[in-house]
């Protein structure tokens, strides 16, 4: 339990359900030290076992080879290959060298082919419709697949929305990693899918991604949460992301108390998730009168929003945000 030196505390009622309030991490401290943990294992291909006799070892992605984690259900003459060769820019995948080399001089991409709806410095997000762009959405899929246990979305691409981070210089707009979402989900899910590649872990992107996601859910003012289940990174990513969004609003709220309600509304998280989130940092407590009530350590909540301001990673700057929501193209009736 937190120690109670200047608590501030707000009330809000709320009847607890017997689900989802296991208590993972009772202490900030504890939780990143979990988090840094579990990243540093997943960012290291050669500790994680490759799966159902997988043949592709590796993949040569632009000027990078990287090991692949779980086997991807390209087209059997490809998973006879001990390497993998793709594109950078429209993600077509190739058996040798020498076809990478003809393909790059006459590859029409140097970016992904979307509408560019945000740019920060070097840090560029791109929208691709599933259905316009269906062979690039069904590629990114595949090499997902190479890094993502629990994928099982390959060419079902039409219903989605993908979203993609790339970094760029001189030679084009190079792939980062990307989240994916419904176009129409009756749960309210903001995000189906997300990844980003091991050569570009540990910058603070699988952060931003998820925190463009909230904004787009803001832009439609309506709390989102990403589809079920989670991969045990995504879980971790999520946890992550809900306890310094949770905390920042907390540190920043002018009134001497606030509810669970006014955090999910500020935040565009769903009230479960606000409350799985309270329940792990051990700030939902019982008072006297036996209701629940959020109670928090001021100095050790700035401490823990200290020490991740201090890792300098990108931030989501919502004024460069150039987007509009997607309206589903309207059917002509012919009489």
């Amino acid at each position: 339990m937190w120690p109670r030196t200047r608590p501030r505390v707000g009330r809000y009622v709320l009847p607890v359900p017997s689900h989802g309030f296991s208590i993972i991490a009772p202490y900030i401290q504890q939780a990143e030290a979990d988090a840094d943990t579990i990243l540093e294992t997943a960012s290291a291909p050669a500790t994680v076992p490759l799966q159902n006799g997988q043949q592709i070892q590796s993949i040569i992605f632009g000027n990078w080879k990287i090991g692949t984690w779980y086997a991807a259900p390209y087209p059997e003459e490809y998973c006879q290959l001990h390497t993998l060769y793709i594109c950078e820019f429209c993600l077509k995948y190739m058996k040798s060298p020498f076809m990478t080399k003809r393909h790059k001089l006459k590859c029409p991409l140097k970016s992904p082919p979307g509408n560019e709806i945000y740019r920060d410095g070097i840090i560029s997000i791109f929208e691709v419709d599933g259905r316009k762009n269906k062979i690039y959405c069904q590629n990114l899929c595949l090499l997902a697949k190479m890094f993502l246990d629990h994928k099982t979305l390959y060419y079902d691409v039409e219903p989605f929305l993908f979203y993609i981070m790339t970094e760029r210089d001189t030679s084009g707009f190079h792939f980062v990693g990307y989240f994916s979402k419904e176009k129409r989900s009756g749960s309210n899910y903001n995000l189906s899918c997300i990844l980003t590649l091991p050569i570009h872990q540990r910058k603070g992107y699988g952060h931003l991604l998820i925190d463009f996601s909230y904004l787009l859910s803001k832009k439609e003012e309506k709390p989102g949460s990403p589809e079920k289940p989670l991969s045990d990174l995504g879980l971790l990513s999520y946890r992550s992301y809900w306890r310094i969004a949770v905390l920042s609003e907390i540190r920043c709220f002018d009134k001497e108390t606030i509810s669970i309600a006014e955090i999910a509304s500020r935040t565009c998280m769903t009230v479960d998730d606000v409350v799985s989130t309270l329940t792990n940092l051990d700030m939902l407590v019982k008072d006297s009168k036996g209701e629940y009530v959020i109670r928090y350590n001021v100095e050790l909540v700035d401490e823990c929003l200290a020490k991740f301001e201090a890792k300098k990673y990108p931030t989501i700057k919502p004024n460069l945000l150039r987007w509009t929501r997607y309206e589903a193209p309207k059917k002509t009736v012919v009489i």
